[in-house]
């Protein structure tokens, strides 16, 4: 019967195929680990991407919701608020004014369900930005709509209305203001100025240029528009706000 000899090179060549088996395990494990460590990072970027995207959706949600707000008529939370960007000289600011404000307020304001916040918008020249700042100064005093209804109840229904400082004294004394005295001097405030500026400024921010332009709640309407358009619209936002 032959020996069993022992052989160094054979155990030897074992040990070190094992060794490397051993360490190509190892770096394999190392292999997916990076792998799944890179993967999970990308995950989370990409998730964290997809929240920042979310997050920075524009929206055109230019409510300001305002208790105490002159220009403002309805509930500061009603679920609807409609924003109007106009002129006191836009024959269209005052056929809306005049055929398709009164319903909407009977229907939607007086109910609670709608908001309408007014914005200035005076494009026509320097007329209009008398008659803007005029009527901030009547609501100073608590008239700003009855200011509003004075000023288009007489307006041309083409053409622009001639708003000289004359005329806005005169408005002013048939919309109530009570203290003419003071309607006058603020004709000529700066705070008044600037708060108009501020809407053009906010108008310009989303591109309108022209009046009457509007938002009921994020949908945007552009020009006259007939009584039934602001209705499905308005119905559509309470719709989507009771979801």
């Amino acid at each position: 019967m032959p020996s069993q000899r022992s052989d160094p090179a054979g155990t030897s060549r074992r040990r070190n195929l094992t060794v490397a088996a051993t360490v190509l395990g190892v770096a394999v494990l190392v292999l997916f680990v990076g792998i799944f460590a890179f993967q999970g990072g990308k995950s989370q970027q990409a998730a964290q991407a997809g929240q920042d995207t979310a997050q920075s959706g524009a929206v055109l949600d230019m409510s300001r919701r305002i208790a105490d707000d002159p220009a403002a008529l309805g509930a500061v939370d009603a679920p609807v608020v409609m924003v109007e960007y106009a002129d006191y000289r836009c024959p269209f600011c005052g056929l809306f004014a005049r055929d398709v404000l009164p319903p909407l307020v009977e229907k939607y304001v007086d109910r609670g369900r709608l908001r309408i916040e007014w914005r200035d918008l005076p494009v026509f020249g320097e007329q209009s930005m008398e008659a803007a700042v005029a009527g901030r100064a009547a609501g100073e005093q608590g008239r700003f709509w009855e200011f509003n209804k004075a000023v288009f109840a007489v307006a041309p229904e083409r053409g622009h209305a001639e708003l000289d400082r004359e005329r806005l004294m005169d408005i002013a004394k048939e919309a109530g203001v009570p203290d003419l005295k003071k309607f006058e001097q603020d004709l000529d405030s700066p705070d008044l100025r600037e708060a108009v500026g501020k809407d053009v400024r906010e108008a310009a921010s989303l591109g309108a240029s022209g009046t009457p332009t509007f938002l009921v709640n994020e949908t945007p309407f552009v020009g006259g528009q007939p009584l039934e358009a602001f209705e499905k619209a308005i119905d559509e936002a309470l719709a989507e706000a009771s979801r």
